[in-house]
């Protein structure tokens, strides 16, 4: 199942100037303009969200403006220009956040021929230290949209683009929104969602794309239409979801539906799978919104049945209420298949066609890669950024193990958070006096700062590491 098209993706950003910022505003979003020079963001025309430059996020890469056959006045902003990476691992760092929560990360990209050299590149996504997508570029003019939900286990968050031999990673735009803890259920410490795709069928204006104010979650709900097939129905009513709600699709996306033009025929969907390197053979949950928009007469029914390349998920007959969503919905992710066709029929004691509202299909991707101890993590991100150290010091410091950042030495031991244990900086070119981070990583046992160009005396914090066995400091200036 394809998502909108994305010509339809109109979102025109005002001039309205603003302060760059790296935390959340007081929704609690992030949104990142990739490759935005200067200091200062703008306001969105159309969802009035604040968007920041992205050098508060991230300290690698090059801005870029896409060619300008590529922009057109309808386009947002944000799709103007793009930051490119010529490193391995390529990670902004979102912080502020709310251990244990749900978020929506959306990643947005358009080559736009930026670079002159006519080739899209393919590349991965990371979402802290687990895998989450490729990014498979189709065209100079395609915009793609990759949106996951994960609970995040620490006060921060990276994303990282992942050069993987197939051209130069880059991006657009960067967005985390949090959602409540009863948001999603299949969301889980280990357990991430990737967005298939989530369509608002039957909208009034086939051309609007129903995001945020409308849903205070800016989930992005693409419109559906097709009158050949669907008649469309619509009511100026409020339609809402209850209290008790997983999902609570907007009111503007539930006063749509559709019916199939044929009484008698049912609604049908398919969609196709999608292997990944970390499993070939996903699973996927599926979230059906139904709200009824028509008061029935007292002898009507409808009933509906829902089917599964044919088999029955919801065959007891499956009712729906005026004006409130209804959902059905997966809890675990239905088994393997490599195409998916969902029915959604009239039961048998229905005198009603089946309708939708809306619909939302995810895979699950894994998220049980444990990152390193956030200790060490904060230690020794604050020594690279008090020395400059580059190397391959982007992401997590050490996972995956075929990532870990050079001149360091981790201890993997299994259900626990992976430590630094070593630690050598000799030669590096490191100025000033030797920071009291190293005396937070506690399980360090060697450390190297020898011929460096350090100064002052060794901080007496150092003395006091539990472990530290060998300590070089030769050449302190």
């Amino acid at each position: 199942m394809a998502a909108g098209p994305w010509a339809l993706l109109l979102f025109v950003a005002a001039g309205v100037v603003l302060q760059a910022r790296a935390q959340p505003d007081s929704k609690g979003f992030i949104s990142i303009d990739c490759g935005l020079s200067g200091k200062t963001g703008y306001e969105d025309d159309s969802t009035k969200i604040s968007y920041v430059p992205d050098a508060g996020f991230i300290d690698a890469g090059t801005n870029h403006n896409i060619s300008a056959e590529y922009v057109t006045p309808s386009m947002g902003k944000h799709w103007y220009d793009v930051r490119s990476f010529t490193g391995t691992r390529n990670c902004y760092t979102l912080r502020s956040l709310v251990p244990g929560v749900k978020y929506i990360v959306r990643a947005m990209f358009k080559y736009g021929n930026y670079d002159g050299l006519d080739r899209p590149p393919v590349f991965d996504l990371h979402i802290g230290v687990n895998y989450w997508h490729t990014v498979n570029i189709s065209g100079p003019g395609a915009a793609i949209l990759q949106e996951a939900m994960v609970v995040v286990p620490d006060d921060f968050v990276q994303v990282c683009l992942v050069n993987t031999g197939t051209g130069t990673p880059f991006i657009s735009s960067l967005d985390l929104r949090p959602l409540h803890r009863t948001h999603y259920p299949q969301v889980t410490a280990v357990q991430g969602l990737a967005l298939t795709t989530r369509l608002n069928f039957g909208p009034t204006d086939d051309t609007v794309i129903v995001r945020y104010p409308d849903d205070p979650h800016d989930r992005i709900w693409y419109p559906m239409v097709d009158t050949t097939r669907w008649t469309e129905i619509s009511t100026t009513q409020k339609a809402q979801s209850r209290d008790d709600d997983f999902f609570e699709a907007p009111s503007t996306v539930l006063q749509t539906a559709i019916r199939p033009r044929n009484a008698s025929h049912n609604l049908e969907f398919t969609w196709s799978s999608e292997p990944t390197p970390v499993d070939p053979s996903p699973g996927y949950i599926v979230i059906l919104h139904f709200a009824e928009l028509q008061i029935l007469p007292g002898n009507d029914v409808r009933q509906l049945n829902i089917v599964l390349n044919d088999k029955p998920w919801y065959t007891t007959g499956f009712t729906t209420e005026y004006l409130f969503d209804a959902v059905a919905y997966n809890t675990q992710p239905f088994q393997y298949n490599s195409r998916y066709n969902l029915n959604v029929e009239a039961s048998g004691n229905a005198t009603l066609p089946p309708f939708i509202n809306a619909i939302e299909v995810f895979s699950v991707f894994p998220t049980t890669n444990i990152g390193s101890d956030s200790q060490d993590v904060s230690a020794i991100t604050a020594i690279r950024a008090k020395y400059h150290v580059r190397n391959n010091w982007m992401g997590d410091p050490c996972v995956p193990n075929a990532m870990a950042w050079d001149r360091l030495a981790c201890s993997y031991a299994i259900g626990r958070r992976p430590r630094i244990t070593s630690v050598n900086l000799s030669s590096s070119g490191l100025n000033g006096d030797i920071s009291s981070s190293f005396a937070n990583l506690k399980a360090v046992q060697y450390l190297d700062l020898s011929n460096n160009n350090l100064m002052g005396s060794i901080p007496d914090a150092l003395s006091q590491l539990p472990l530290l066995t060998v300590l070089y400091v030769r050449n302190l200036l």
